[in-house]
């Protein structure tokens, strides 16, 4: 891999982020520095935190960042949870939503647990060209 773009829970997260962002487009004006403002702060942090970890060239730096990024999931899974008891999000397109999370947070995981193989074994990580 070149670039953390590459990495599919990179990949998952951007989706998220940008359906999330699509989402609070729809919400009403005095939610715009409440819940507006922590679930797009949310959502954004499991990318930044992705790319963040991939460019530490360093597995368990990389594996830490990427549990940082995990929390920020369930900080936003938080978020949509209350989107939905207040009534701004339809049971449909949560589910969407969600499905979406889970999906990157089961990919997610995957990558953390990769790490940390990596790193137990002394895997070297490959420099960026």
């Amino acid at each position: 891999m070149k670039t953390f773009e590459e990495v599919e829970c990179y990949k998952l997260g951007r989706e998220l982020r940008k359906a999330v962002s699509k989402f609070c487009k729809t919400l009403p004006r005095e939610e715009e520095y409440r819940l507006k403002d922590q679930i797009i702060r949310s959502s954004r942090s499991v990318t930044a935190n992705i790319s963040e970890g991939y460019g530490r060239h360093h597995h368990q730096e990389n594996a830490q960042f990427c549990r940082t990024a995990r929390g920020s999931l369930s900080e936003t899974l938080h978020h949509l949870n209350t989107a939905q008891d207040e009534e701004y999000l339809a049971d449909r397109e949560y589910s969407e939503l969600r499905k979406l999370l889970e999906e990157t947070w089961k990919v997610l995981n995957g990558y953390i647990l990769y790490l940390q193989k990596c790193a137990q074994s002394g895997v070297p990580r490959q420099p960026d060209n």
